[in-house]
């Protein structure tokens, strides 16, 4: 998901007959990788099977990742990031290299279901500038190509995941809608070369994001379970924004001329933690609503390495922890006895860092201490109306320290603040605030960059110095 360039509001849409009733369809979900610690993906698969996910979203083409889904049953569709767009819309043979290499040898010789690229991830976010609008289309363009040539053109389709501020409606009214002025063009453009090929057009919608950004949202208005003052245009009734908002999308393709279009919704979902908004109970209650839906979820695992500049509540969107462990009571697909945990997951020993009794908030090393801390790790969980907005400064400071603890994998030198921190084996977790342990590293450091044995006190004397 990116950053919006615009409320959700009521510019946007749904189509309840076309989208809510069909309990054929299967659900998916996304599978984000930007985790300091991620779980192998051979227990991503089996926690997709144990819940009866069907289908999974990436957003790369990274071969073990993909290896992993072989003789599955899943369906994929794999990504192709807005960074590489340029190169791919620049050259036929880039794109033949890329759909060979991750499409085709996967396909053929380790038995992966791919059903779908997807060309770039919202590209025409009005905050991109414009960046992506050049190189979009060109690379779809290419990508179908080298589909076609490798004689898997009737096998995988060619999509684009857009965010729901492609189009727009010129009052409350869904049946207004259309693309959006700057982009109409191109927008028709490439839903004709999507109808062409029997591709599906892939839309990522987030009532979350209307209530985020605007303060006098109606609450009620972002869920399922009904509203007091539905939009009511020319005789459809609309009682959620995720219906309004679909069908704004569905009218602003009728009036391109492609009615017809097959929608997916790539993203979908409700964060737990960051926010005022973003709790366990409102993400139940959102992604329960809709019932069996042809649609991808967001996100299976939390991500505690995605950017915060959309907000805090970024890193938190998965129906499950970092760990695997649910959040909340959730049926899924087939399975409806409620979400199963992920197996096989090793956590390091029952340890946490905290604020040593004998430290004094005062001090005047503790602001940088947690400042270091916040920086290297994630303390998005602290805050007004977050998990952990119930902790007292002693609280705040040692969630800061336990963070950056697990971060660097115990290791004793991340419990170093100077004067100020001390190891413990009670859990100082306090409601709902969870002082996470780590998951087991699949080596020294995921992600390849741990911090050696450097003493804590000589790197904090050092940035105090800076200062």
């Amino acid at each position: 998901m990116g950053i919006l360039g615009k409320s959700y509001g009521f510019e946007i849409t749904t189509i309840l007959l076309l989208f809510m009733v069909n309990t054929a369809h299967s659900i998916g979900a996304n599978w984000g990788t930007q985790a300091s610690h991620p779980l192998h993906p051979s227990i991503i698969v089996k926690l997709l099977r144990d819940n009866g996910i069907q289908k999974v979203k990436l957003f790369d083409a990274e071969a073990r990742v993909l290896n992993s889904f072989s003789g599955s049953g899943i369906e994929v569709m794999v990504g192709i990031p807005n960074e590489m767009l340029y190169s791919i819309a620049n050259s036929v043979e880039a794109a033949e290299r890329w759909v060979e290499r991750n499409v085709s040898a996967h396909v053929s010789s380790n038995n992966v279901d791919i059903r779908y690229v997807a060309v770039g991830n919202e590209p025409f976010l009005s905050t991109y500038n414009g960046t992506f609008i050049s190189t979009t289309f060109p690379a779809i363009r290419n990508i179908q190509a080298a589909l076609i040539k490798a004689g898997l053109a009737n096998r995988v389709k060619v999509t684009c995941p857009l965010n729901a501020d492609v189009y727009q409606s010129s009052t409350e009214q869904p049946s207004t809608g259309d693309f959006r002025p700057d982009i109409r063009d191109l927008m028709i453009e490439i839903v004709n070369f999507l109808s062409l090929n029997g591709a599906p057009f892939t839309v990522n919608i987030y009532p979350f994001i209307s209530l985020y950004n605007d303060a006098n949202f109606p609450v009620d208005f972002a869920f399922f379970d009904g509203y007091s003052s539905p939009i009511n245009d020319q005789g459809r009734i609309y009682t959620n924004v995720f219906d309004a908002n679909y069908d704004t999308l569905v009218w602003a393709l009728q009036k391109s001329g492609n009615g017809n279009l097959t929608i997916i919704v790539g993203e979908m979902g409700w964060p737990t933690d960051g926010d005022r908004n973003a709790n366990v109970a409102l993400a139940q209650r959102f992604n329960q609503g809709p019932g069996p839906v042809d649609a991808y979820l967001f996100g299976l695992i939390d991500e505690d390495e995605k950017s915060v500049q959309p907000g805090n509540f970024e890193r938190h969107w998965g129906i499950f922890y970092f760990d695997g462990t649910p959040k909340y009571n959730l049926s899924l697909g087939s399975n409806s006895r409620g979400l199963v945990p992920a197996s096989n997951v090793h956590h390091l020993p029952n340890r946490w860092c905290v604020m040593s009794s004998s430290a004094s908030t005062e001090d005047p090393q503790v602001a940088l201490s947690v400042s270091y801390a916040c920086d290297r790790a994630d303390c998005t969980s602290l805050g007004y109306g977050t998990s952990c907005s119930n902790l007292d400064a002693r609280g705040n400071i040692s969630y800061a320290f336990n963070s950056y603890y697990q971060e660097y994998n115990q290791l004793e030198t991340a419990c170093q603040f100077p004067n100020l921190s001390v190891i413990t084996t009670t859990d100082p977790s306090i409601g709902s605030c969870r002082f996470n342990v780590m998951i087991q590293p699949a080596n020294s450091r995921s992600g390849g960059y741990l911090l050696e044995p450097v003493k804590m006190v000589q790197m904090l004397v050092i940035l105090w110095t800076l200062l």
